[in-house]
C-alpha cells in the first residue's frame, strides 16, 4: 500500500476528538526532507541557516537537538522555514533539513548557488522519504510503544533512520502536542500499520490544519511566503540564535531587531459565526484603509467558532476588533499568537 495524504477519512470530528484526547497520525504532504552532507557541512549551512547547527547526535540510539529555524534571502525575506536534525553520527552522514514542501525547488536553487558541493552536497530525498506525524496527550506513550524511544525534547535516530529502514523521531509542532516521523518510503505503511496497531487513530489533513490554527502556529506556503520577513511571523525569538556567525539576511533582521520595525504582525482572528476566507481584508470599523488580511481559517471546536491567522497593521494592538471585508462588515477579534 502507498501512503497518499487525505483530507479526511469519513468522520474528520471523530479525528479531531482522537487528536485532542488521544493520539492521531497524519501522512502530511506539507514538509520534505534534504539531506547535507559532505567535508563541512556544518560549517556551510551555518552561513545560510538563521538558527545554531545542532551538536553530533550520541548514544544509543542517538540523540540530539531539532532546531527550528528559517533560511533567509539577502534581503531578509523568507526562503523556507526548517528544522535542522542529524541523519548519523557525523558529517559524511550528514544533516536533515525539514523544509516546506512548497519551497524546495527555491531552497535547492539557494544552495546551488551558496553551498560549494566540494565541501556540502546535497540530496533531495523527494518521495524517498514520508512524514507521519503524531498528534495528541497519548502520542509520547504511543511513539514509545511503537519505536522503544519518544524523545522528551529533540530527536532519536533508531536504526540506519529515514536512509535505510530505520526511523527518524522528534518532537514536533512546539505548539502542538506531537512527534514528526521520518521513514523511507518503502518503510511507510509498515509503519503506519505499527503505529495502529497501538492505539493511533487515522487523521486527515483538515483535522491537522485545524489544531495548527487554533494553536497559532504558522504554514510557510500559506500563513508565509517568500515576501515574508520573519519578524512579522514572530519567529524572531523561536528561529534566529542572535549569538551565531553571520549568515544570509542577518543585517535585515538586526537592523530591524534593534533600529526598525515592520509594518506587520502575525495575529490570531476570532470571527465568531461569521463566514470568513483566506484572502479577505479586514478594517477598521466604518474606515476604508485595508488594515490586515486573512490567511488561514478553521471551523474550531475547540473556541466554539471560526478562527484564523492573518497579517494585521502594527497600529492595531491585540486584543483589537476589526471588520471584515469592509467597515461595516462584520466584528472579528484580534489577539496576540502563542509563542
Amino acid at each position: 500500500m502507498t501512503l497518499q495524504p487525505r483530507r479526511h477519512y469519513g468522520d474528520p470530528a471523530a479525528e479531531y476528538r482522537a487528536a485532542v484526547d488521544g493520539c492521531g497520525v497524519v501522512v502530511r504532504a506539507d514538509r520534505r526532507l534534504l539531506r547535507v552532507h559532505g567535508r563541512a557541512p556544518v560549517q556551510m549551512l551555518n552561513g545560510i541557516v538563521t538558527s545554531r547547527i545542532p551538536e553530533a547526535p550520541v548514544g544509543q540510539p542517538m540523540q540530539g537537538e531539532a532546531v527550528y529555524g528559517t533560511i533567509l534571502t539577502a534581503k531578509g525575506r523568507m526562503v523556507t522555514d526548517l528544522v535542522t536534525v542529524w541523519l548519523g553520527a557525523g558529517e559524511e552522514e550528514g544533516l536533515g533539513l525539514s523544509v516546506a514542501e512548497v519551497a524546495h525547488e527555491a531552497v535547492l536553487a539557494h544552495f546551488g548557488r551558496f553551498l560549494p558541493p566540494r565541501l556540502a552536497r546535497v540530496e533531495d530525498r523527494g518521495a524517498g522519504a514520508r512524514l507521519l506525524t503524531l498528534v495528541g496527550p497519548r502520542a509520547g506513550e504511543t511513539v514509545a510503544a511503537a519505536f522503544g524511544a519518544a524523545p522528551a525534547d529533540g530527536f532519536a535516530l533508531l536504526g540506519d533512520g529515514p536512509l535505510g529502514d530505520g526511523a527518524l523521531v522528534a518532537r514536533g509542532v512546539r505548539q502542538v502536542p506531537s512527534w514528526d516521523v521520518w521513514v523511507g518510503a518503502d518503510a511507510a505503511s509498515g509503519v503506519w500499520d505499527r503505529l495502529r496497531g497501538h492505539g493511533a487513530v487515522p487523521v486527515g489533513a483538515g483535522a491537522w490544519h485545524t489544531l495548527r490554527v487554533e494553536a497559532g502556529f504558522p504554514e510557510f506556503g500559506i500563513d508565509m511566503d517568500d515576501g515574508t520577513i520573519p519578524v512579522e511571523a514572530g519567529l524572531v525569538d523561536v528561529a534566529f540564535d542572535h549569538d551565531k556567525g553571520c549568515y544570509t539576511g542577518q543585517e535585515v533582521i538586526v537592523r530591524i531587531r534593534h533600529r526598525g520595525r515592520v509594518n506587520w504582525h502575525l495575529r490570531a482572528l476570532r470571527f465568531g459565526d461569521s463566514a470568513a476566507r483566506p484572502g479577505a481584508q479586514l478594517f477598521e470599523a466604518g474606515g476604508t484603509k485595508v488594515r490586515g488580511r486573512v490567511t488561514s481559517v478553521a471551523d474550531s471546536p475547540r473556541f466554539g467558532q471560526v478562527v484564523g491567522l492573518g497579517y494585521v497593521r502594527r497600529e492595531v494592538e491585540p486584543p483589537a476588533t476589526l471588520r471584515l471585508g469592509s467597515g461595516e462588515g462584520a466584528a472579528l477579534g484580534v489577539e496576540a499568537c502563542r509563542r
